[in-house]
C-alpha cells in the first residue's frame, strides 16, 4: 500500500492535525489510489478529512515501512 500525508501550516506556523478513529491526533492523509500522483492524493486526503483545500509547495519526503514475515512449514 502507498500513502500520501500532508504537513499543513496556517499563516500563524501553526500545524493542522486531524482526530483519526484508531491512532488519536494526526497529520492529514491516506492511501494513494491506483493511477493517482502522490501529490494528488495528498491533496484529496487533506480535503476529505479536514474540508480545507491546500496547495503543495514542498516535498518533504518518502518513507517506508516494511515489516517481513517468515513462515516455517513443517513437512
Amino acid at each position: 500500500m502507498v500513502s500520501a500525508a500532508t504537513i499543513v501550516l496556517n499563516e500563524k506556523k501553526e500545524i493542522l492535525l486531524i482526530e483519526g478513529p484508531l491512532r488519536g491526533w494526526e497529520m492529514p492523509g491516506g492511501q494513494v489510489e491506483e493511477g493517482e500522483s502522490l501529490k494528488d492524493a495528498a491533496i484529496r486526503e487533506t480535503k476529505e478529512e479536514s474540508g480545507i483545500d491546500v496547495e503543495i509547495i514542498k516535498f518533504c519526503g518518502i518513507f517506508q515501512n516494511v515489516h517481513r514475515c517468515y513462515y516455517i512449514s513443517n513437512p
